[in-house]
């Protein structure tokens, strides 16, 4: 009687773990779970950087300023600020200055420079490349104003109240509604000019850098502007204006030391070379790394 009770408990066991092994093939294989209307936050890490994507794009097209931040919010990243910058400086890393990169930089820096509210949404669509303009030029990422996005660059955009006064004909309505090209950047083909090179020593400085900041011709910071610093076997790219705590017009790069860097302002600036790490001293004796200081200004 005892034999047949225990082998009553042993086949009960046996059956449950069957069950529950069976279950979960059934349910991997022949029936997943699938997922439908599920919130932005919840989707894979490559999920949402697409996400970001799409709203970078989005914001090009629109310059709506609000929404994206709306849109970008529904992830719940702990620093929207920092998460596109990231991204888009692993997009600039992977693809160079694609139409990605260039979407993701220009709303991170909108989203850095304007605090969170209704009142700043932009008015006017910033730029977008066409088929004669080069994505990797400083030109391309400037951030447009609305005082000279719809300049003399390039036609206005139309708006809702312009309506004929006469119903046209079908086929000119057709044409009529066609978006007119975004204007091209005001910023001259010039390269940029080397306007001060300064060591700095500052024992706040976990790393040796070299420390950009780019100035129109009246001095003001300029965002968006690609610096490329080269050095032996390789490069690396990317845009003032992604740290706004520093300002709109900087941008930063850690040296490793041992290497000579070369940095120039866009694809056809000058070179400023024999750039290496900076050692510093205290008047104890104690050394600890510095930084170069480069000032550009637009011609």
């Amino acid at each position: 009687m005892n034999v047949q009770e225990q082998r009553g408990s042993w086949y009960l066991l046996t059956g449950v773990l069957l069950g529950i092994v069976l279950g979960i093939v059934y349910s991997h294989y022949f029936q997943p779970v699938e997922y439908i209307d599920t919130a932005p936050a919840v989707l894979r890490a490559d999920f949402k950087d697409q996400y970001r994507s799409l709203i970078a794009a989005a914001y090009l097209a629109n310059g709506d300023l609000v929404r994206a931040r709306a849109r970008l919010e529904l992830l719940e990243d702990k620093d929207i600020f920092r998460a596109l910058t990231e991204q888009a400086q692993r997009s600039l890393a992977q693809d160079g200055a694609s139409p990605e990169a260039q979407a993701l930089g220009l709303l991170a820096i909108a989203l850095g420079q304007a605090p969170p509210g209704p009142a700043l949404a932009i008015t006017s669509a910033p730029q977008t490349p066409t088929g004669t303009t080069a994505l990797s030029t400083p030109a391309d990422l400037a951030v447009p104003s609305p005082e000279t996005s719809l300049g003399s660059a390039g036609p206005a955009l139309p708006t809702e109240t312009a309506a004929p006064v006469e119903p046209a004909p079908l086929q000119e309505e057709a044409t009529e509604e066609l978006p007119a090209p975004l204007p091209t950047s005001s910023l001259p083909e010039e390269p940029f000019k080397l306007l001060h090179k300064e060591q700095l020593c500052q024992p706040v400085l976990p790393a040796p850098l070299i420390q950009v900041l780019v100035q129109d011709q009246n001095g003001q910071p300029l965002p968006g502007v690609l610096v490329v610093a080269a050095w032996p076997g390789g490069e690396e790219r990317f845009y003032t204006g992604l740290k706004p705590e520093k300002g709109p017009g900087y941008a930063d790069f850690t040296l490793t030391p041992g290497l000579v860097y070369s940095l120039r302002i866009g694809e056809d600036g000058e070179p400023v070379s024999d750039l290496a790490a900076l050692e510093c001293q205290t008047a104890a004796g104690e050394r600890y790394w510095g930084a170069w200081l480069l000032t550009f200004i637009q011609p």
